[in-house]
């Protein structure tokens, strides 16, 4: 599972999806901006769901691997390294993008109207 949410085709359809969702919001119309939003676009609470989500199940396989390493089964040191290390960024990533979003939600409250 992390060799797929890793692949390069992945990190490629990412890309791809964050530059139609910039394109989307650059041509916004009044109908968006007033928070009225057509069905096929996805919602932003949607999208921070699945990649705590995703975040979420980069953690408990990490865990268990280090519990099967933990109980003596034949997991190779390096993947329950490798495990951990990768669900200690993708959670450090997810604080930071959560440390954005908070800043700039504060300098928007912050705004003279």
């Amino acid at each position: 599972m992390i060799e797929r949410a890793t692949s390069p085709a992945n990190i490629q359809s990412m890309l791809q999806t964050l530059r139609s969702v910039q394109a989307q919001a650059n041509g916004q119309g009044i109908a968006d901006i007033q928070g009225v939003q057509s069905a096929d676009k996805p919602v932003f609470a949607s999208m921070v769901k699945g990649a705590v989500q995703q975040v979420n199940a980069l953690q408990m396989q990490a865990s268990e691997l280090r519990t099967a390493y933990d109980r003596g089964e034949d997991i190779p040191l390096t993947d329950v390294v490798l495990g951990m290390q990768k669900s200690s960024l993708a959670f450090e990533a997810t604080l930071q993008v959560r440390n954005k979003v908070l800043k700039a939600y504060e300098d928007v409250m912050n705004m003279p109207v």
